[in-house]
């Protein structure tokens, strides 16, 4: 049971409400991630809208969920490992790719460069050696695939915490974070 309120339909504040029709209209659901986010309508809305924003990034789904599940696997978040799980499998990727990518392996030369590179930025908490740019440069990966790499990074790192923190119920299928 989660250690924070997943906030219901029945006491969501008008403004969570609000964002919850949105969701469902989406994805015809609320995950319990945003219902836990609800406890603060400002924190919901700000999740919502950073993802929004990275939607409209240069990087397309698979990536995005390529990441997620490489930064879930690093922080142990079974609640992320099983929701990316499942919105990759409806992206159409191969159950092996999504065990790949939470291990934080891909072989697709440019998802291997760009999850190598999140997990060196999960690691060192941003803190990244000029060696890991170099690399990352060196497989193609230009100055704005970097600072999308990081916004990835930490919105999933945002998601990744909060869920530990509040032990969300999970509502999909359920995955192990830790690499197989």
């Amino acid at each position: 049971m989660s250690r924070i309120t997943q906030v219901s339909d029945t006491v969501a504040t008008p403004e969570a409400s609000s964002l919850f029709t949105a969701i469902k209209g989406k994805i015809g659901m609320v995950p319990n991630l945003y219902r836990v986010a609800a406890n603060q309508t400002a924190v919901l809305g700000g999740l919502l809208g950073l993802n929004e924003a990275l939607a409209d990034g240069g990087f397309d789904a698979r990536l995005r969920e390529a990441i997620a599940l490489a930064v879930a696997g690093a922080n142990e978040c079974n609640y992320c490992a099983s929701a990316h799980a499942a919105i990759s499998t409806g992206l159409k990727v191969s159950a092996e790719d999504i065990d790949a990518h939470l291990a934080g392996q891909s072989d697709d030369v440019r998802t291997a460069a760009t999850l190598r590179l999140a997990l060196a930025i999960v690691q060192a908490r941003g803190l990244v050696a000029d060696d890991d740019l170099t690399a990352a440069r060196d497989s193609g990966l230009s100055d704005a695939d970097i600072v999308e790499t990081v916004a990835n990074v930490v919105a999933n790192i945002f998601t990744n915490y909060l869920n530990n923190v509040a032990e969300t119920d999970i509502d999909f299928p359920v995955r192990n974070a830790k690499a197989i």
